[in-house]
């Protein structure tokens, strides 16, 4: 199908970006436009005017921090984050997730900035960024602020980002020594999204055992599932496939778990048990060594 006419409009920084998301309420917002150009060919969506940034130069790239953070523009893409050595040194769970995300087609033009910004539960870098602890940054008429990824996603493509803000950068902190992640997840063998998607994260003390765990998922609720009562339960533990499965089982809880025609509430559980468990022992031996 075609869409609608609407305006194009092609800035070429965020200040300009952002004033003409002022002077247009009504308009959307491009980056790499796999999320948007589809809503609007089916006629989903049909805004007045298009502000296109994949093309200023502030919102690509990467960089390693002195800080040890990963500065990541919203604009980078998801093929540009797999294949970065400073993402797969410094935070390899990022990395791992964008390597998975649809086709080498969607890799190559869709940004890790849209796909935050769309926040469609089934997409894999929402639970991600939540378990890295990442921030993100946003620009507005009021100047940037800083949003923890943990209290960015709202609801079903719903975040807390005001009216007339644009995503502009993603902060990773790097993962530790002795630290291992790993994200699985269970697809749909057409489109490639999540029906259930898990990040884990495992650091260990010295003695072999669990010092801090991390396992967040995708695509089981309308926003990222932090499984913190899981983690907390790892805390101390000897992280034997014997005290992982325990936990997951005795701690695991989905809220408003989502069903639809590709997979029901309690099999979405089911899957996020058997994901959830498989993430974290591969963390756990990556994180072993």
């Amino acid at each position: 199908m075609i869409p609608p006419k609407f305006d194009y409009h092609r800035p070429t920084s965020v200040q300009e970006a952002v004033q003409l998301l002022q002077s247009s309420p009504e308009a959307k917002v491009l980056a790499g436009g796999h999320s948007l150009i589809p809503l609007m060919k089916l006629r989903l969506a049909a805004p007045a005017a298009v502000i296109d940034i994949g093309r200023i130069p502030d919102l690509r790239g990467i960089q390693a921090l002195d800080s040890g953070e990963l500065r990541i523009g919203a604009c980078t893409t998801h093929h540009e984050i797999a294949t970065s050595q400073a993402v797969q040194r410094a935070a390899p769970l990022l990395a791992e997730a964008a390597a998975q995300i649809g086709d080498r087609q969607v890799r190559y033009r869709g940004t890790i900035g849209g796909n935050l910004a769309h926040a469609d539960p089934a997409s894999d870098l929402p639970a991600v960024v939540v378990a890295l602890n990442a921030t993100l940054q946003a620009e507005g008429p009021q100047g940037s602020r800083s949003i923890p990824a943990a209290e960015f996603f709202v609801d079903l493509m719903t975040t807390t980002l005001q009216p007339g803000e644009i995503l502009t950068q993603i902060r990773v902190p790097a993962l530790g020594q002795g630290t291992g992640s790993c994200y699985l997840k269970f697809e749909h063998p057409a489109s490639g999204y999540a029906l259930c998607g898990a990040a884990a994260i495992v650091s260990l003390n010295p003695d072999g055992s669990c010092a801090q765990a991390r396992l967040c998922f995708n695509g089981v609720s309308a926003r990222p599932v932090d499984a913190a009562a899981v983690a907390q339960a790892l805390v101390g533990s000897d992280l034997s496939d014997g005290a992982i499965d325990a936990a997951v089982e005795d701690h695991l809880r989905v809220p408003d778990p989502v069903g639809d025609i590709h997979a029901s509430a309690s099999y979405r559980q089911e899957l996020a048990k058997a994901l959830g468990k498989r993430a974290l022992k591969a963390a756990r031996d990556r994180a072993r060594g």
